[in-house]
């Protein structure tokens, strides 16, 4: 033993730090050439994403497009080479050409300009950053990232030689790459690539020379005229400036993840576990105090008189396990739910990780989606299980019904909002292609495999008998009305996932990184044992009031969060987000709709399966003749 923990400390201190996620890393010698890609065009306050060529700005004589995966192809990437030339240790001032603008370019890139467009580069892997320093909350200030580059700016009185709402384009870049030298690799590494936006209206001497151009507004100075996105000509130049820094390679992603808002992420999750004890103790008390003792005096052979005159749970054991209405509908949403609850565990894993970093461009949402499509085994494994307890014998149709219901509605929104995409002459169509091909290739012989399983699968006997004729139900209590259940069912896992559900939101709809799945993790974790909790708790108090229809009403229970999901799109969008125009709207809510339905079917899946679990336990524990 002392051996083996030797041998284990020495592995330890010889490890080496490995930087899992993206590639290796790459050693540039003095004079290299470093190459710059452009990646696309994007704005917070449109989501339609624009190949950056569809923009009057200079080209490589031979443009070459770059292999994309699926997820960088669905956020509209469109990756190809550019004209920048930049050398490894070189700081130098280039021209990049000159373009004279026809009057559609300058209506299109003035349009841009209003709408907030920020250019996306590449270097070495690394997304092109301007810098932006934050005041912490302790008054220290914090070197923070912020994706791509504004394409330019609004003239106002503030900016000197400008025009107030005129629109003004950055044809000037300044790329300060950031590298890093150890004794440790040859070469120098490339550890950040900031840029530096400004907007020149150069001049120049006589005619224009392409071969050798003299511009008159080099070097720059600040006396100089902005330069109108609605001009005849423009010239781009750019100017590029090294600077050594200590950051390792391993290292150069923290800029870009690093959030700030660690303590409010500690307070979500300690206001979650808030509600998760209290519900906790409710259930341990239901548990514990109230069924022990029911169930003792159930059993007791000197109650069973007493017991004809009582009421409760224990009077409708007859038809607690009676199947419910539209059970091949149930046992879809069931089989839905697990798949999409599959997915995201293993997505988040690979996060934690490192296998899915923001280095990996388009991995998340590439793994996600494939992960969906493998997970149709789950989805159909547990669709089959459910709908064969609820004796249910038409599996051809459950199949079809698993395999084609909530992709379908999903990519029937998509199908539709393609054609506006496409009307916008944006990147961002999804390729239906690729996904019908996922669909019927991968997913429905993935679901009908599991169908196949379930079926096959032995189900416990049923603790109860079902009676023939079903019992009537007694009027209910007003707080047992399905919508006010569904109030209180729903409200609760919402609001334990309330604030991780921003930053996510923001992640997406404000373009940020989002890179703490730790704390996702922790969230996801606490979501399921709050639904499951608070399942158990409404299914107790209907069976008390014997109404044995708890089937569906313990999935929309829970399942009402993505109601609340999507009403808060709605508070989210006006409070937070500058959308602009009908069809960015438009885009926006149907995602939306498409986030809430998912997690609404998950969070039921979760109410119904606690549901199914305590159901079983408690009526297993029942002595009927």
């Amino acid at each position: 033993m002392p051996r083996l923990a030797a041998r284990a400390l020495a592995l330890i201190a010889s490890a080496q730090a490995f930087y899992l996620p993206g590639v290796a890393p790459r050693d540039y010698m003095d004079s290299d050439k470093v190459e710059i890609r452009v990646h696309k065009l994007s704005s917070p306050r449109t989501h339609l994403p624009f190949d950056y060529y569809s923009l009057p700005f200079c080209r490589p004589d031979n443009l070459v497009k770059q292999a994309e995966n699926l997820g960088e192809v669905l956020h509209g990437a469109v990756i190809q080479n550019s004209p920048y030339e930049v050398f490894m240790g070189r700081s130098e001032f280039r021209i990049a050409c000159r373009v004279e603008l026809t009057k559609a370019q300058k209506i299109t890139l003035s349009q841009r300009v209003r709408q907030d467009y920020r250019v996306h580069l590449i270097m070495d892997n690394l997304p092109a950053a301007t810098k932006m320093i934050a005041e912490m909350a302790d008054g220290t200030k914090k070197d923070m990232y912020d994706r791509g580059f504004r394409l330019g700016f609004l003239g106002s009185k503030d900016i000197p030689g400008t025009e107030p709402t005129k629109p003004y384009v950055n044809n000037h870049l300044r790329f300060i790459v950031k590298y890093h030298r150890s004794d440790t690799f040859p070469g120098s590494r490339i550890v950040g690539f900031e840029v530096e936006a400004y907007s020149v209206k150069h001049t120049y001497e006589g005619q224009w020379d392409e071969k050798s151009p003299k511009l008159t507004s080099v070097p720059l100075r600040p006396d100089l005229a902005p330069m109108l996105a609605w001009s005849n000509e423009i010239v781009y130049t750019y100017d590029v400036v090294w600077e050594h820094s200590p950051i390792a390679w391993a290292s150069r992603w923290d800029l870009y993840l690093y959030m700030g808002d660690d303590q409010v992420h500690w307070f979500s999750i300690l206001n979650s576990l808030v509600i998760v004890l209290l519900l906790s103790g409710i259930v341990a008390m239901i548990m514990v105090r109230t069924l022990r003792r029911d169930l003792a005096e159930y059993n007791s052979v000197e109650e069973k008189e007493e017991l004809l005159e009582e009421s409760g749970w224990k009077l409708v054991h007859a038809d607690v396990l009676r199947p419910p209405p539209l059970a091949a509908w149930l046992a879809t949403t069931i089989g839905t739910g697990m798949q999409v609850l599959c997915m995201s565990f293993i997505s988040i894993a690979c996060a934690m990780l490192g296998f899915l970093s923001p280095a990996n461009r388009g991995s998340m949402l590439t793994v996600s989606l494939l992960l969906f499509a493998l997970m149709g085994v789950a989805a159909g494994y547990c669709a089959a299980l459910a709908y064969k307890a609820f004796k249910g014998a038409q599996w051809k149709s459950l199949t079809l019904l698993t395999a084609f219901l909530f992709p379908g509605i999903v990519l029937g929104v998509m199908f539709v909002l393609n054609f506006f995409i496409w009307g916008q002459h944006s990147s961002g169509a999804v390729p239906f292609g690729t996904m019908f091909a996922v669909l019927f290739l991968i997913s429905f012989p993935l679901v009908w495999v599991g169908v196949w399983l379930g079926y096959r699968g032995t189900l416990k006997d049923p603790p109860v008998k079902t009676n023939m004729v079903p019992r009537v139900i007694p009027s209910q209590a007003w707080y047992l009305h399905p919508l006010f259940t569904m109030l209180i069912g729903g409200i609760l896992p919402f609001g334990a996932v309330f604030i991780e559900l921003y930053f996510i939101m923001s992640s997406i709809w404000l373009q940020r990184f989002y890179y703490v799945f730790g704390f996702l993790a922790l969230v996801l974790l606490i979501l399921i044992i709050t639904c499951a909790e608070m399942a158990i708790v409404l299914c107790y108090f209907q069976l008390c009031n014997e109404n044995y229809l708890w089937q569906w009403r313990s999935f929309l229970n829970t399942g009402s969060a993505g109601l609340f999901l999507f009403g808060y799109s709605f508070v989210y969008f006006s409070s937070t987000l500058e959308i602009m125009g009908f069809v960015s709207t438009m885009l926006y809510f149907s995602y939306m709709f498409i986030c809430s339905l998912l997690f609404g079917v998950t969070t039921g899946t979760i109410g119904f399966v606690a549901s199914w679990w305590f159901v079983l336990q408690i009526y297993g524990a029942v002595k009927v003749d």
